[in-house]
């Protein structure tokens, strides 16, 4: 059966293109190099090289098989590097719970670097409205959680709160709100008002309904392409809103009792128990940064 030395020496001479040239990378004889490939060969009952020539050249099956011999040692790197992981004991899973509408460029870079730097954690990324990932948190279903902050907190949730994100009252450029000059609340009642909904009917603690006539969804992305098509005028983070209003997709609303943006304060979530493995604690603290 070949080994992996023997696929290393055959990628290796393949990227060289001579047996010597391979040897001196290796640090090994030349005589070494030419039983490994002719006993590779012998393992699998295929010629990888044309020696006919004054430099080996690959045959067709050469060429083919290549690509697996790579492929084959990149994972066994990988895996000596998960095992590396482990024996410092990274976990071998964490599970992460986000409201959608806190998915920024920033906390994607956040989320890529933890994947870059826990080779042996298998990242788990769930996207909930705010309202029901405290109960996400509670159950042991997820280990650390990034919500807009909700009014009551159970006490076996640790808090920490890392900033506020900025919200627009929006509207589609053909909704008759979008052609008023000056939006008090009395002018809002009468729109349907498009609301994010836990599945336990909780609102966002900021948010309370406005409107008599109400559409819910569970996440800011559907609320975002819901407001787009006009069915009703919603309040929507200013990062996802930003590109839709320089667009003409969708349209800022001049309500008069907003006189800034309004600002919802976001909370990291976690539950006060439990062991905090190295991929999670290196998280918490990268989460801290979100808003600077």
């Amino acid at each position: 059966m070949y080994s992996l030395e023997q696929l290393k020496i055959f990628t290796e001479v393949a990227a060289t293109g001579s047996f010597s040239a391979c040897a001196r990378k290796l640090s090994k004889a030349q005589s070494a190099i030419s039983q490994a490939i002719a006993g590779l060969e012998i393992d699998i009952d295929t010629p990888l090289f044309d020696r006919s020539a004054r430099k080996p050249t690959l045959t067709p099956a050469g060429e083919k098989l290549l690509g697996y011999a790579q492929a084959v040692l990149k994972q066994s790197q990988e895996f000596g590097n998960a095992a590396s992981a482990l024996a410092r004991e990274q976990e071998a899973q964490l599970s992460v719970v986000i409201d959608s509408g806190l998915m920024t460029s920033k906390l994607l870079d956040i989320i890529s670097e933890l994947n870059r730097r826990f080779i042996a954690t298998e990242i788990n990324i769930h996207t909930l409205a705010s309202p029901d990932i405290i109960d996400h948190i509670t159950a042991g279903a997820a280990d650390i959680g990034l919500m807009f902050c909700d009014a009551e907190f159970a006490s076996s949730i640790d808090i920490c709160y890392l900033g506020d994100t900025l919200f627009y009252a929006v509207a589609a450029p053909g909704h008759p709100l979008s052609a008023m000059t000056s939006i008090n609340s009395g002018d809002l009642m009468p729109y349907q008002q498009l609301l994010i909904h836990s599945s336990r009917g909780e609102y966002l603690a900021h948010f309370s309904p406005i409107a008599t006539k109400r559409l819910h969804c569970d996440n800011f992305d559907s609320l975002q392409q819901l407001t787009r098509l006009g069915l009703g005028w919603s309040y929507l983070p200013c990062h996802m809103a930003d590109e839709d209003i320089a667009n003409g997709k969708l349209c800022q609303l001049p309500v008069s009792f907003d006189y800034k943006p309004w600002r919802a304060p976001v909370e990291r979530v976690r539950a006060n128990h439990g062991t905090v493995g190295p991929a999670l604690s290196w998280l918490d603290s990268a989460l801290k940064t979100l808003f600077d």
